[in-house]
């Protein structure tokens, strides 16, 4: 649904029926901040977090290929299988989550699932065409830089994601921080061609999908009770109490009048 809120400013002098008539006309013509404030209408449609669905396509498609990299299962055949399945819930469900994000007013997810996205998006491509035979495989341990600025590129951009985390809570930090750097360790490893720093990163890319699945965990919870459950480890300390209320859906002080940014 569609939820309206109006915000009015009071005239500046209420004293009889007329005086009062001509202060809410004098408003409903003003050029001034409060008139436009008195005039202003806002129409929200509400949507659920979109992260919940970005960490979670983040977090199935990084465990499996991660856990992969780590040298915890697998052959080289591996990501020939699970290809399909990261393309879709990696680079699918992501870029879906980036587009929404703009509607939350969510800079760090906008960033974060469009960089991501992106890459498992071109991962499975790059994937088909190995199954295709169009292209050869890039191995573990195989010296290829230009398979490593594709993580070169990523680790730029999550890093900043990480920085831009710290503002809402820790579980958000510590995803995006591990992985950044898996990014940078696996940029290193397939830069110099090092087995044993290209799985270094695989193992930050599982602790960062274990990290994502919490933090959609406590969100999917938080938005399904209305409260507290899991503490993400936010700035307010209410925040982080199980049980505490802490949705504030119209939050008037954080910029657009009625509109509440962030998920």
């Amino acid at each position: 649904g569609v939820t309206r809120i109006c915000c009015h400013a009071r005239p500046a002098a209420v004293g009889d029926g007329g005086t009062a008539r001509r202060a809410w006309e004098d408003l409903a013509v003003a050029e001034d901040h409060e008139g436009w404030v008195a005039r202003s209408r806002v129409f929200l449609t509400p949507i659920a977090a979109p992260s919940i669905m970005g960490l979670f396509g983040f977090m199935i498609a990084t465990l499996m290929l991660g856990a992969w990299q780590a040298g915890w299962y697998g052959t080289a055949l591996t990501p020939v299988i699970i290809w399909p399945f990261a393309l879709f819930a990696g680079g699918v469900m992501q870029s879906v989550a980036a587009v929404a994000s703009f509607r939350a007013r969510d800079g760090v997810a906008v960033a974060v699932h469009t960089a991501w996205g992106s890459f498992w998006a071109g991962w499975g491509i790059l994937e088909l065409l190995v199954t295709m035979h169009v292209l050869a495989p890039v191995p573990l341990g195989a010296a290829s830089p230009s398979f490593a600025f594709w993580f070169i590129a990523l680790t730029l951009v999550t890093s900043f994601g990480a920085l831009g985390a710290l503002a809402q809570n820790m579980g958000l930090f510590i995803t995006l921080a591990t992985l950044s750097a898996g990014s940078a360790l696996t940029a290193a490893g397939f830069y110099a061609g090092s087995l044993g720093t290209v799985r270094a990163g695989g193992w930050l890319f599982v602790v960062s999908a274990a990290a994502a699945w919490l933090t959609a965990g406590a969100m999917v919870l938080e938005h399904a009770f209305g409260r507290t459950v899991i503490p993400l480890g936010k700035w307010s300390a209410r925040a982080n109490i199980p049980g505490a209320r802490t949705t504030d859906p119209i939050a008037y002080p954080a910029g657009m009048p009625g509109v509440r940014v962030g998920q």
